[in-house]
């Protein structure tokens, strides 16, 4: 049997103000729509904002629905939203920022499978690399340069 490594390389970065000024405002603006989150049932926000190369920033939040399958995270209402109304425009940065309602989360929560793969997408469909950063409530913040650090094996229009 033969073994495959897979490694992957993410940068910490401590705190939010060691972003640069306009990666700070795109956190500022992923934290603003987690509280906008509207999570009834999870109790868990999560919020998100991208950057198009025309220098437009997108917001989204998560969205719940009691019939749960429903509901849609922040990560894809925001980028179905770029794709919708922007779709000749590419997406250079996502920043991320999640937590439960009851407490401060320091630890820096990543895109969920569904959202990877919807990122993937993107990354493939405009041959680009999608800069991803993503944080708790506060702490440090997790910098990821392409989602394929996040899904090595994507699954794209490769493998159909």
């Amino acid at each position: 049997m033969k073994e495959v490594k897979v490694e992957t390389k993410l940068s910490v970065i401590e705190s939010i103000e060691e972003l640069t000024s306009a990666e700070k405002e795109l956190m500022l603006k992923a934290i603003q729509a987690r509280e906008k989150a509207y999570a009834p049932y999870s109790r868990f926000q999560v919020g998100a904002a991208i950057l198009l190369d025309n220098g437009l920033v997108l917001e989204g939040s998560n969205q719940e629905n009691a019939a749960y399958p429903s509901g849609l995270c922040a990560e894809r209402v925001v980028i179905f939203y770029a794709g919708a109304n922007h779709p000749s425009n590419k997406i250079e940065k996502l920043f991320i920022s999640a937590s439960p309602m009851d407490r401060e989360l320091e630890t820096p929560i990543p895109p969920c499978g569904a959202c990877r793969q919807s990122i993937a997408e993107y990354e493939v469909k405009q041959d680009q690399s999608i800069e991803i950063y993503f944080m708790g409530t506060k702490g440090q913040i997790y910098k990821s340069d392409s989602l394929k650090n996040l899904l090595p094996f994507m699954f794209d229009k490769g493998s159909l």
